[in-house]
């Protein structure tokens, strides 16, 4: 046992929650982002401004979306050069035999087949060929194997949780909302698992308004602590700043979480805000404005498809209304509530920036 832990370690093969489930989820989200997201706000470019060129680099960008997943949860892994290097092709089969739920098939094999090429890496003189051979060959018999099944699993759940939507917009609008923007100020990716999931519709609408109210609600309860850096570090950037404080003082997200509840189900039952871009838009909030890119790519994508007939004036409220400002008017409001109880001081959401 010894042995193996000894070996283990000199790999440098951590089994453990926070290397595959926040380093390599997070790496995912960003291997996605330099990707298919980069290339749909491309191709968004290039349809606006009638750049041709744009659209086409925006193509190239978004069809190499499972070697950057692949790659980038190696970096995370700390994957020596030709391991790293020899994800490209795993990630490029697991996407594509993973269909719809690719991301997810990318994930789980990426992660096995990085960890298996860190083992034989370096191990014998004719490393050049072997830890390349043995690392494509696993992660593409993985994904032959696997990556069918668990795209399969990822769909049938991101459809399961948008037809709960459909069916209870309500509800379902409250519970996708806050969890979704509960995991957006996690130290997890709620990019990526929108993105595993597929995760589009109306329900992808609510998760953007959780991931929204979470980003701007606390760059507005926050603001008196830590200004206009504060504020323009958690409203386009990201609410896990706040995580140190969270852990100190859990009462602090009393107020984004009450606001997303509210968000949500206003998104679902009266804007019927719909995310039909990437699905990784979805758990984007306003980080970039790319959630809110990933809504107008998608009203461009139904118009030229046919099944919406214009954007309109009711469409850009209620993306502007959900995204910013009641985010900001429900956080604000239920924050003085809690000041005015003592639940907690301004000085507990002081960020270290």
């Amino acid at each position: 046992m010894n042995n193996v832990a000894s070996f283990l370690g000199r790999k440098d093969i951590e089994v453990s929650a926070r290397r595959y489930g926040i380093d390599a989820l997070g790496a995912m989200a960003q291997g996605l982002f330099a990707s298919l997201l980069m290339g749909t706000i491309l191709s968004t470019m290039g349809q606006l401004l009638n750049m041709p060129v744009l659209v086409e680099i925006g193509t190239f960008a978004s069809g190499v979306k499972g070697p950057a997943m692949a790659a980038a949860i190696g970096v995370s892994l700390h994957a020596p050069n030709l391991v790293l290097f020899s994800l490209l092709a795993v990630g490029a089969a697991a996407d594509s035999l993973g269909g719809a739920g690719g991301p997810l098939s990318v994930y789980f094999v990426a992660i096995a087949a990085a960890e298996i090429g860190k083992m034989i890496s370096k191990e014998t003189r004719l490393d050049i060929i072997v830890t390349p051979f043995v690392t494509i060959c696993a992660g593409v018999l993985l994904s032959m194997a696997f990556a069918p099944a668990i795209g399969a699993a990822a769909m049938a759940t991101g459809q399961a949780i948008m037809w709960a939507v459909e069916q209870q917009p309500f509800i379902m609008g409250i519970i996708v909302s806050v969890v979704v923007g509960i995991i957006l100020t996690l130290p997890i990716s709620s990019a990526a698992i929108c993105a595993a999931l597929s995760l589009t519709g109306l329900a992808g609408g609510a998760a953007l308004a959780g991931c929204c109210t979470q980003m701007v609600g606390f760059a507005v309860q926050s603001f008196k602590a830590n200004g206009w850096g504060g504020l323009f570090a958690q409203g386009i950037g990201t609410s896990m700043l706040q995580m140190g404080n969270i852990v100190r003082k859990p009462v602090i997200w009393i107020p984004t979480i009450a606001a997303s509840a509210i968000t949500g189900p206003i998104a679902s039952c009266v804007f019927k805000l719909t995310m039909n871009g990437a699905p990784v838009s979805s758990g984007m909030g306003t980080c970039g404005l790319v959630g809110q890119i990933g809504v107008i790519t998608g009203w461009m994508n139904d118009v030229a498809a046919g099944t919406r007939g214009s954007i309109t004036p009711f469409d850009w409220a209620g993306l502007v209304l959900i995204s910013f400002v009641l985010p900001a008017v429900l956080t604000w409001t239920f924050h003085k509530l809690c000041l005015k109880q003592g639940i907690y001081t301004d000085e507990d959401l002081k960020l270290d920036i």
